[in-house]
């Protein structure tokens, strides 16, 4: 079973989305990374279940007290 770390570019291409897209999931709608020095590292189970949980299907968490 392959059960390496995934990078940004890595992760980035198995959802068929754009790295800045992972970068802003991560910060915005919890995302499941770990943060290994200065990179983003990623497991592709944690991953899976955060989509499958509808994760990347949510609009951004509320910023504080709006209009």
């Amino acid at each position: 079973m392959d059960d390496r770390w995934l990078s940004v570019d890595e992760i980035a291409k198995y959802l068929g989305i754009a790295k800045d897209t992972v970068y802003t999931w991560v910060t915005s709608r919890g995302m499941p990374g770990h943060k290994v020095g200065r990179f983003w590292k990623f497991k592709r189970g944690e991953i899976d279940a955060w989509v499958r949980a509808g994760g990347a299907a949510q609009g951004p968490k509320p910023q504080g007290g709006g209009k």
